[in-house]
């Protein structure tokens, strides 16, 4: 195969990866959170619907919700409620974690901490088939204490 050649597929490979992932990006809802987050949380509604298999429970092929945090923060808290084993898949510059809820009944699956500039990928699924509504909650303030 000539140069040329090996230059068109390359080219052609990359220009279709940017359009898959411009088209994947596009399809899902993306907030912006910054230091100037309200001191109530962020409340979005969603289903947890045609999931597949995967490490983290069954997710959806497509990201439920992509958060664009714009400037590093120093706490920022991710919860996700829903009935049944609910799970939590983010993955973003700092990492890739799957969070489950525990056994006790009101437990969620939550991620928090600094997080640093960048997108993340958040992914509410389940331990079974179902499909759920769910509540993603996103906070600055710290959980009180009990």
């Amino acid at each position: 195969m000539n140069t040329f050649n090996v230059l068109k597929v390359i080219a052609t490979t990359l220009i279709t990866s940017v359009m898959f992932t411009q088209s994947i990006t596009a399809q899902t809802p993306m907030i912006q959170v910054s230091r100037n987050l309200s001191s109530y949380p962020l409340v979005i509604n969603g289903t947890s619907d045609k999931t597949v298999p995967s490490n983290c429970g069954n997710i959806t092929a497509t990201p439920n919700q992509v958060i664009r945090v714009t400037e590093a923060l120093p706490y920022l808290r991710v919860t996700a409620k829903s009935l049944g084993n609910t799970t939590l898949l983010i993955n973003g510059p700092g990492g890739r974690f799957c969070i489950m809820a525990d056994s006790s009944p009101d437990s969620y699956p939550e991620l928090s901490g600094y997080w640093i500039p960048g997108d993340y990928s958040v992914n509410v699924g389940n331990l079974s088939h179902k499909e759920y509504s769910y509540t993603l909650e996103i906070s600055q303030q710290k959980k009180p204490t009990k």
